[in-house]
């Protein structure tokens, strides 16, 4: 199945309340209550804790627990993980969904709930230029904490669902691969593209089509899906981004660069053509990649324009197509 057919069936896979979860932009209102201090004074054991969430007028119970690898170890506040209920969440927006991801604020401090609200722009706006790509929400969020530890700081912010990986791979009616590796001629060349050159724009150089270190499968901060007998790379995990710049990033000391806002080309090398493609519907999509700066809460306009400045720089450069392909080249992987 083409690209551009996936536009036509991308609300028929699944029912409508699940579906109808990613297909609001507007934030979800999210109160939980529950032994969130537990949970997070306990993280590392990651063990499922029960609460009680409320959604508009509806209630439901879950289990929710820690999640989560370099974050795991780097936030006071870990990435979380809900997990459902089928027969309590059905008629609600999570209905027919299994389980959840939900991206936190970090540590204590305004900085650091913008760096949530950043990443999820980054999520954005590769989902602007491919279907085959993980949908997000953004939720604010409530918690009453049964233990009475939680800081102040956690009690309310933004934070935002992902797509589960099935969902994902079955919207776009493709399936999960695990490959141990990744031959480049299997790849989908214009989604392979897109990647390279949106990764360049956001300036995220903390991902790879090569087996991540003591995993046994492909990718880096990449997930593999395969359609058609094609595989499209699909990225995500952008706090280490240039566009989002949290106060931990710091780039692999391997590439050379000294700060996270510096842009590093970090795709293989490939038909020319089908890069200069990617470039151009990536400019092509200038408005809309910027609006979704514009859109964000709680950043104010000082905060927004240097962040549209920044993106903004990318679409002056992709003004010369040639010379930006130079650069390209120089940094390819073979």
């Amino acid at each position: 199945m083409k690209l551009l057919q996936f536009g036509l069936v991308l609300g028929m896979a699944f029912p409508v309340p699940a579906q109808a979860l990613f297909d609001d932009d507007s934030p979800l209102q999210i109160e939980l209550t529950g032994p969130v201090g537990t949970l997070v004074k306990h993280k590392e054991t990651r063990s499922e804790r029960p609460f009680r969430m409320k959604v508009g007028e509806q209630e439901l119970d879950l289990h929710i627990r820690a999640r989560g690898n370099s974050r795991m170890r780097i936030c006071d506040f870990p990435p979380l993980k809900f997990n459902f209920n089928r027969t309590d969440s059905g008629g609600t927006v999570f209905g027919e969904l299994d389980s959840l991801k939900l991206v936190t604020q970090c540590k204590k401090g305004e900085r650091y709930e913008r760096d949530v609200l950043e990443e999820y722009a980054a999520y954005r706006i590769f989902g602007l230029l491919s279907p085959v790509s993980f949908r997000v929400r953004l939720v604010q969020l409530t918690f009453n904490d049964t233990d009475k530890r939680l800081d102040k700081s956690f009690r309310e912010g933004y934070a935002f669902f992902i797509e589960p990986l099935e969902r994902m791979a079955a919207r776009v009616h493709g399936q999960l691969s695990d490959r141990p590796g990744v031959a480049l001629d299997s790849l989908d060349e214009k989604q392979a593209a897109l990647v390279y050159v949106f990764q360049y724009l956001i300036a995220n150089t903390d991902w790879s089509l090569v087996a991540a270190k003591n995993d046994d499968s492909c990718c880096h901060n990449i997930e593999l899906i395969e359609i058609d007998s094609r595989l499209y790379p699909v990225p995500y995990d952008f706090d280490l981004a240039g566009l989002v710049n949290a106060r931990y990033a710091r780039p692999e000391p391997s590439l050379g660069i000294q700060k996270v806002r510096l842009r590093l080309y970090r795709g293989f090398c490939m038909n020319p053509d089908v890069l200069r493609e990617a470039i151009a519907e990536i400019a092509s999509k200038e408005k809309e990649v910027l609006g979704v700066i514009d859109g964000l809460p709680l950043l104010n306009e000082k905060e927004k324009a240097r962040q549209v400045d920044y993106l903004a720089k990318f679409f002056t450069m992709s003004g010369d197509e040639d010379e930006l392909l130079r650069s390209f080249e120089k940094k390819c992987h073979p």
